[in-house]
């Protein structure tokens, strides 16, 4: 039994349906009901149970309703993947206000956060569990122009080994660290510059952009019993990108 946030669209719709593919019912929640409805639909047509719970996790009310909607309707709960994360602001230290450091942290941080303190009673009624939190190699690179987005995740790295370290043995906490990945919003960008898309690919030693697939895999793996001795661990899945992959125009001082 697990429960995705941020399952909407893109990595998080894509992590839903592998674990659904892989054999778990699987709760989620994004801010719209549609889009949700649409991912539930594809696990329930692989025969598995699927829940649908609208709602805004940057909303920390609401936390305990969502963990107990799920247990509910699934009977239980074995595995959290904390992918909801995002920004309201990109820009340098000159351009960045404490509000959206803020905002940042709160989103990709202390949402994570609160969800394993409320999942955890959960998981050890049923003996164990796997938590799986979704960061960014913006989080483990340093560039310009994504001050409060990369602060925050790379707290979330060590957020995630802390917890593995506080939870074990019986609750193993990993983190998968995505690059560029060809989600509905970064393909409409590159539809729109095919040249960046040329570039990226050019950069990266794979020669290509990832998918939601590539991450959802990584997902499953930490989230199965074939990584049962592996905790603490980031897995980054980024075609080996280097930093620069994308275009941005922040002179020096």
């Amino acid at each position: 039994m697990a429960l995705v946030t941020g399952a909407g669209k893109g990595i998080g719709a894509g992590i839903a349906v592998a674990l659904a593919e892989a054999g778990a019912d699987v709760a989620m929640t994004a801010r719209t009901k549609e889009d949700i409805e649409a991912v539930a639909k594809q696990v329930r047509e692989l025969g598995r149970q699927a829940v649908a719970i609208p709602g805004d996790v940057t909303d920390h009310a609401g936390l305990p309703h969502l963990v107990d909607e799920t247990v509910s309707a699934l009977g239980g709960l074995d595995i959290l993947v904390n992918n909801a994360g995002g920004t309201d602001q990109l820009g340098t230290i000159q351009t960045t206000t404490v509000a959206s450091l803020e905002y940042a942290f709160h989103f990709n941080v202390s949402t994570p956060f609160e969800l394993t303190r409320l999942a955890m009673p959960q998981m050890l009624q049923r003996g164990g569990g796997s938590i799986v939190n979704i960061g960014s190699m913006a989080g483990l690179m340093a560039e310009r122009g994504f001050i409060s987005y990369s602060l925050s995740k790379s707290a979330l790295a060590q957020l995630t080994r802390l917890l593995a370290i506080e939870l074990s043995p019986r609750v193993r906490v990993n983190a998968v660290f995505p690059g560029a990945t060809e989600t509905d919003a970064l393909r409409g960008f590159l539809e729109m510059a095919p040249q960046v898309r040329e570039s990226m690919h050019a950069k990266t030693p794979m020669r290509r952009n990832g998918t939601p697939a590539d991450i959802a895999a990584a997902v499953t793996f930490f989230a199965s019993p074939a990584s049962s001795w592996v905790t603490g661990k980031l897995l980054e899945v980024d075609g080996a990108a280097p930093p620069g992959l994308f275009p941005a125009d922040y002179p020096d001082l």
